[in-house]
């Protein structure tokens, strides 16, 4: 149960902070690389993250996984470095790093010392272009990615649930395509499908750059003309277009049965709009529309209806992330009570988002989400690493620093009638994928 609200909620209420204008420094190098610079001088640490736009929605058809099989392959050997040795080095000199693979990015990161960040983009820069993959390395990593399948969703009823939706609610549109593959296309992913991969988009003009903490922008910009400055462009690189998701004519349902369910569950997903640079007013009325129905057990509208007054779930949310490159999804959910069917579970919730629809919006509610949303943007502000992942997943996915900064003004500005013109776009049944999750029935009857 942890699992699955961890999963629906991490989108649920995306705020980008908004450092002081002074703090952020961007450039472009000649080759295309663009850079945001982040600095917070308060512990000698730097962040030193580099995000490629391209994920699991640019790959060609047939070779779904090779974004996230190649974020393997990068830690293999390069002209400079042998096969594990990058995150040897950085542990060497006491910092971490990682990285993910997402549908719009993928992206690559180290937190260290300060006085290290040289190291970092020698070494980085270094397998941007030169990265040396054997035959060897293909077939091991292969089979990494085949059991992180296997472990994380063949084995687990709710991921193979959320990514029967998915495909459900993307007919076309590769969002409808799991980021870490169909297993028949991962058994089948070459050396050179990845390789196709990498020297298309591991590219400088491909890429953004993203540095914080405790840094000079000026040291920053020499490091990264020294480093990044010398690597070639990808010639010609298109404009990144995806096949686009048809009108949706009729709600689609989905029922998932396996015995291992232990809480079943109802759950309804809408396609919606992401935000988009210049335009992110109507993703804000839906981000606050998210927190208004679902954001709080005891105040929103779901949880207050369902589990304060009347104790029919045990849980309810909604959920919306913006930070899309193509449209998103807006959604909420709800774990009724035992002896309520997921049938009685589903009325029960249109019932109380329709009532919400021919109420409005209560104007205290309203104020204590903005207030939230404010306080949330100072916190926001501690964390060098959390600001670096949101100007990175925000300038991969078509949004620039203007928007990011824009964006908590744009949010406060919201009104009552922004929020139920958003809602009154989005949520139709027929735009709606609906799911629902138990054990089969024969063995609900029998226990």
């Amino acid at each position: 149960m942890r699992r699955l609200i961890a999963c629906l909620l991490a989108p649920a209420f995306i705020v980008f902070p908004a450092l002081a204008a002074e703090k952020i420094t961007t450039f472009t190098l000649d080759n295309g690389l663009e850079a945001v610079v982040l600095e917070d001088h308060r512990a000698p640490v730097v962040v030193h993250m580099l995000w490629y736009k391209a994920g699991a929605a640019d790959e060609a058809p047939g070779v779904s996984g090779v974004a996230h099989f190649l974020e393997h392959l990068l830690f293999k050997a390069t002209e400079e470095m042998e096969a594990g040795e990058f995150s040897a080095v950085v542990e060497a000199n006491g910092g971490s790093d990682n990285a993910f693979t997402s549908y719009d990015y993928t992206a690559y990161h180290q937190r260290i010392a300060a006085d290290r960040l040289e190291l970092m983009m020698k070494m980085e820069a270094d397998r941007m272009r030169n990265i040396q993959l054997t035959e060897e390395d293909i077939v091991t990593e292969r089979k990494v990615i085949l059991e992180e399948r296997a472990q994380r969703t063949d084995s687990d009823p709710g991921a193979l649930f959320s990514e029967q939706r998915n495909a459900a609610q993307y007919l076309n549109h590769p969002y409808g395509i799991p980021v870490i593959g169909w297993r028949h296309e991962m058994e089948q992913l070459s050396r050179e499908d990845a390789l196709a991969f990498y020297e298309k988009y591991y590219a400088p003009n491909a890429a953004v750059l993203i540095v914080a903490g405790d840094v000079d922008p000026d040291e920053v910009k020499a490091l990264a003309e020294t480093y990044y400055g010398p690597l070639e462009p990808t010639v010609d690189l298109p404009e990144r277009e995806r096949p686009a998701e048809p009108p949706q004519l009729a709600e689609r349902r989905i029922i998932f049965e396996d015995p291992q369910v232990a809480q079943p569950y109802v759950i309804r997903s809408y396609t919606a709009p992401e935000r988009d640079a210049g335009d992110q007013e109507t993703a804000a009325a839906l981000t606050i529309l998210a927190e208004l129905l679902g954001g709080s057990g005891r105040t929103s509208v779901l949880g207050r209806a369902l589990q304060v007054d009347s104790n029919k779930a045990v849980y309810t949310s909604a959920f919306y992330s913006g930070v899309n490159y193509d449209d998103t999804t807006f959604g909420m959910f709800m774990v009724p009570a035992p002896g309520l069917s997921l049938q009685e579970a589903e009325d029960e919730m249109d019932a109380v988002v329709a009532q919400f629809m021919q109420d409005g919006i209560d104007g205290a509610h309203l104020e204590r989400v903005k207030s939230q949303i404010r306080a949330s943007l100072i916190y926001a502000q501690d964390d060098v690493a959390s600001l670096g992942r949101e100007y990175g997943a925000a300038l991969t996915s078509g949004l620039t620093v203007q928007d990011v900064q824009d964006w908590p003004a744009i949010l406060d500005a919201v009104t009552e009638d922004d929020i139920m013109n958003a809602a009154r776009m989005v949520l139709g049944r027929e735009k709606a994928v609906t799911g629902w999750f138990r054990k089969p029935l024969e063995q609900e009857v029998s226990q």
